[in-house]
């Protein structure tokens, strides 16, 4: 369980009741200065417009602009900025913390917990909030991101506090009022967060994953039961690790991403084939290919972004590549480090959660087949007609990520497939201390099998068999579900994969271990549809409809 060893405060409408006690006051400055330029309105006019605008608005809604376009006020920029001037001016009358905010800094203080106060606005009128109400006295650090001057932005001011004190960002919580500031901030670091329900901003509603706090609170002293909470596991967000690769891994991530932002992808890097094969062999790099997929699977950015990661190019020296893996490969070269690469990659994609590849290491998946013959990579190993596969290994020995293995062991849930039972999901089972790590962790370790057989791989496998294999690298009795999908598939579909030697698997129920739960769920996706990391139109799961039966595991 994470333990909370800092807290971040808001300071406006979170630790002081700044609605109740500065607000009114500011826009009557506003008003007053709106009407020496607005000759046609007196200043109660203009200030009942500005509470109108603010009631069927909100909040955000830039109020002053409107006003000025109203009554079409020539030279609107300098009206506007007069406004804003007199509504953030330095003047500040009498303002009281809230009754809760002392005592609950003083028992944070008792606890050992360090207290930050992290606050936006002008920075003379900030500095002057926080000289009144006392805080500078009560917070271990104030920082003011000064809407004017401030060369950096907030979220670098939360990162900073996190390196000055050396804490992890799960051992942050983050409160205040407003979703789309410092509750975004911080779920995007992976803190803690807490909602602020008072003042202008209670009524906004999340309009994605990162603006919906894991806690809300009316008073600042429920604070203290929402770190009990965290502390005992209880009331927040998941925390799922997916392992795999291919295609299946993305699809539990799109998924997913809908449900929890506390989601770590744990990625295959032994593809040998296509463009990735081409790049890891020229260039001297981890195949880039799966963890490019898992990161647009997971990304927040506008499609034109996710477009160019997807783009593949058609004929001319670069046939065959996609631009995310080339991008993904040259930010490998500029940073010096692969695993950069993919931090960085994420960042510009804005991804919900971490892609980390299962080792940093070189290395291929081989197999050695039942004929006694040993191939080599991993377009050797899926190959149809060979014989059957007997056992995989891995070329080197490789250790995996120390951030990998301490996502397992914080998880709630690890997720393993679907996807290509020897080239996606054992491969990473083959990286030292992997399997022991998620045998030793408390999560849920869930299997999503295939639904098709797969040529070269899991010819004639039933669903005993894939389980087998699992259980073989994973070890016994590791699986505590089966997550099934309980649609057939269309007729048609299904002699699509007839032809080219692919059959449904077969449901063995009775000979799957003992205590292992069976859960049935539609999870089939509609077919003639394709997502954007998939090369064509196959039979596949859902990732919305998997998202949901996964995260109704947790």
């Amino acid at each position: 369980m994470s333990k909370i060893k800092l807290v971040i405060f808001d300071l406006d409408d979170t630790l002081f009741d700044c609605s109740g006690q500065l607000v009114e006051e500011a826009r009557k400055r506003a008003a007053k200065v709106l009407s020496e330029k607005i000759p046609q309105a007196t200043a109660s006019e203009i200030l009942e417009r500005e509470r109108q605008l603010h009631k069927k608005f909100g909040p955000t809604f830039e109020v002053f602009d409107k006003i000025c376009i109203d009554f079409k006020v020539e030279g609107k920029e300098a009206c506007i900025n007069s406004a804003l001037h007199a509504y953030n001016s330095d003047e500040v009358g009498e303002i009281s913390l809230f009754p809760e905010t002392a005592p609950l800094l003083k028992k944070l203080e008792e606890r050992g917990i360090k207290r930050v106060l992290v606050t936006t606005g002008l920075h003379a009128r900030q500095q002057r909030k926080i000289e009144i109400l006392g805080l500078d006295k009560l917070m271990d650090l104030t920082l003011i991101h000064d809407l004017e001057k401030s060369p950096v932005s907030r979220e670098r001011l939360f990162k900073n506090v996190l390196e000055k004190f050396s804490v992890k960002p799960e051992e942050v919580l983050s409160v205040g009022d407003r979703i789309q500031r410092e509750i975004r901030i911080g779920n995007k670091l992976g803190m803690i967060t807490a909602r602020m329900l008072h003042g202008r901003f209670k009524k906004l509603k999340p309009k994605n994953d990162f603006e919906d706090p894991d806690f809300e609170v009316k008073k600042l002293s429920e604070v203290l039961k929402v770190i009990d909470s965290v502390e005992q596991g209880k009331g927040k967000k998941p925390k799922v690790v997916a392992i795999g690769g291919g295609t299946g891994l993305p699809m539990v991530l799109s998924g997913l991403k809908e449900h929890t932002k506390n989601l770590t992808a744990i990625v295959t890097v032994t593809d040998s084939g296509r463009s990735s094969g081409i790049l890891r062999k020229d260039l001297n790099i981890l195949p880039p290919g799966d963890l490019r997929n898992c990161l647009v699977a997971l990304s927040d950015s506008e499609k034109l972004l996710l477009d160019l990661f997807g783009y593949r190019f058609e004929n001319g020296g670069l046939e065959g590549h996609s631009f995310g893996n080339l991008f993904i490969a040259v930010l490998a070269k500029t940073t010096g480090s692969f695993e950069k690469a993919i931090k960085e990659a994420g960042r510009i994609l804005a991804i919900k959660g971490k892609v980390l590849p299962s080792t940093l290491q070189d290395t291929h998946v081989c197999a050695e087949l039942e004929d006694g013959k040993i191939v080599e990579q991993e377009f050797n190993v899926r190959e149809p007609g060979k014989s059957p596969i007997k056992r995989v290994f891995l070329k080197n020995k490789v250790t995996p990520l120390d951030e990998a293995l301490d996502a397992i062991k914080e998880a709630d849930l690890i997720v393993l497939g679907p996807g290509s039972l020897f080239t996606s999901i054992l491969p990473n089972l083959l990286v030292k201390g992997m399997p022991e790590a998620i045998r030793a962790s408390k999560a849920k370790k869930v299997y999503i099998p295939n639904i098709m057989t797969q040529p070269g791989q899991t010819d004639n496998f039933s669903l005993s068999m894939h389980v087998s294999q699992i259980e073989k690298y994973l070890g016994k009795g590791s699986l505590d579900i089966i997550l099934l999908n309980s649609k057939e598939p269309s007729k048609a579909l299904i002699e699509k994969y007839v032809k080219e030697k692919a059959f449904l698997v077969e449901r063995d129920f009775d000979k799957l271990p003992k205590g292992l739960k069976i859960v049935e769920a539609d999870l089939l996706e509609k077919e003639n549809e394709q997502v954007l990391w998939q090369k064509q139109y196959l039979l596949r799961h859902d990732p919305k409809k998997l998202g949901k039966a996964l995260f109704n595991l947790t």
